[in-house]
């Protein structure tokens, strides 16, 4: 279903604290946002009271109804759905009376799927950028009414892009809706699918260039093994070097081509700290080896 050429009346659908600030500058923009939904509330402890998500506390702010239910959208007499990180399938009798668009997080059609931020890291891209497309049957298939090209910095993590891209994406869909939609354009290219990246690929293997253990690290969430523990590595640099892959001179680590300065890490049961404080507790000594 294609969206009306003027857009008043929105629905929001979308949960963790990067949709956020698309709600809220629709909102602000006089957009009226006639419902939110997301997911339900979560308990995040078995004691604990259920936590309402991100988009449902701002919804709320903004004196804005929320639901959980995908199919409340139809009732919501609304021109638009608009869709930022919701994290649940569409269905096609949804789409089929509320046309809706989505921002996406890379440059359709490369990087379709549940992880594009990372993805893009891990596979060591130059460049991603956001996208307003159209939502469709299909996994990020529909066509493209906007795309900006974003480049990666060097030593960006995925955190600090996504905020970066966040920052590009608002006002881009503002606008867009503002002025109207108008024209989409078919995706072109060969299609790359962004599957979640799972806990065994950010094992860091020693033994691997200190450029893909960085994109690792980079990524978030990478961990190596110390003396039979988990040891996170949330920041590390690159930097020229020889040691054996693993093998540990202070903050430095060696791997199949130069080595990475540890710059913080996570010991398993600890909080995040220093790598220099956590050498330090560890009583690290030279020739010590991570990851056996």
């Amino acid at each position: 279903m294609d969206p009306p050429a003027e857009v008043g009346r929105l629905v929001f659908l979308g949960t963790p604290p990067e949709a956020v600030p698309f709600l809220e500058a629709l909102a602000t923009a006089g957009f009226d946002v006639a419902l939110a939904v997301t997911r339900p509330d979560k308990r995040r402890g078995r004691r604990a009271a259920p936590t309402p998500s991100p988009v449902k506390a701002a919804a709320q702010s903004h004196s804005i109804p929320v639901s959980s239910h995908v199919d409340d959208a139809l009732d919501a007499n609304a021109d638009l759905g608009v869709v930022v990180a919701f994290g649940q399938t569409i269905k096609p009798h949804v789409l089929d009376r509320l046309a809706m668009v989505n921002v996406h997080f890379s440059l359709l059609p490369r990087w379709r799927g549940a992880a594009p931020v990372e993805r893009a890291i891990l596979a060591g891209d130059q460049t991603t950028g956001v996208c307003l497309m159209e939502v469709a049957e299909g996994l990020d298939t529909g066509r493209i009414y906007r795309r900006v090209e974003v480049p990666i910095a060097p030593n960006a993590t995925a955190a600090s892009l996504r905020v970066e891209m966040v920052d590009i994406a608002v006002p881009m869909l503002v606008e867009a809706l503002g002025d109207g939609l108008g024209p989409a354009e078919p995706q072109h290219g060969e299609p790359v699918y962004a599957a979640k990246v799972t806990r065994d690929e950010l094992r860091i293997d020693w033994r691997q260039k200190a450029e893909h253990v960085h994109r690792q690290v980079r990524v978030g969430g990478a961990w190596t093994t110390w003396r039979g523990t988990t040891l996170k590595v949330w920041s590390a640099h690159p930097v020229d070097g020889s040691l054996p892959p693993g093998g540990l001179d202070g903050a430095f680590v060696g791997t199949g081509d130069g080595q990475l300065r540890l710059v913080e890490v996570q010991a398993e049961g600890r909080s995040r700290q220093a790598a220099e404080d956590w050498l330090r507790g560890a009583r690290a000594m030279f020739g010590d080896q991570l990851g056996s």
